[in-house]
């Protein structure tokens, strides 16, 4: 396990990583973000995605829980358990299935699909460190 601490001076910045962080997952892998509301989990997906060559909008699945994207040939399933009563109504809408191995998985909130969700490749802590965001990278692989 590796620990990486990146100040991030702004929204392009929290993009950046995202991009940088798109080369290095390129076949797939679960990554979980975790910050509170604001942090810039999304700013950083959105990053990964448009680096991916997705062009339209990108914002948080707070209400459909996952956002599937297909870029590059990758299956890519964005998260956002936020919302989520209980662990369990992962399993309800099949959740196990997106994680085949195969796709890339990004999970805001992962906390609230403990127990269920697999171990991440990468977990990213996102806080505010005013004017910009703080993010620790911590990699399992």
């Amino acid at each position: 396990m590796t620990e990486e601490h990146i100040y991030l001076a702004d929204e392009t910045a929290t993009e950046q990583l995202g991009a940088r962080l798109a080369a290095e997952f390129a076949g797939g892998g679960v990554v979980t973000l975790e910050g509170d509301l604001g942090a810039g989990k999304t700013t950083l997906v959105r990053g990964w995605l448009r680096a991916l060559g997705h062009e339209g909008a990108v914002k948080s699945p707070t209400y459909t829980i996952v956002e599937p994207y297909e870029l590059q040939g990758l299956n890519i399933y964005h998260f956002d358990l936020y919302r989520l009563g209980d662990a369990e109504e992962l399993e309800l809408m099949g959740v196990r299935d997106y994680f085949d191995g195969g796709s890339l998985c990004l999970v805001e909130w992962p906390q609230r699909g403990a127990g269920i969700l697999p171990p991440a490749d990468l977990h990213v802590q996102l806080t505010v460190a005013l004017p910009g965001r703080q993010a620790v990278l911590i990699r399992q692989r």
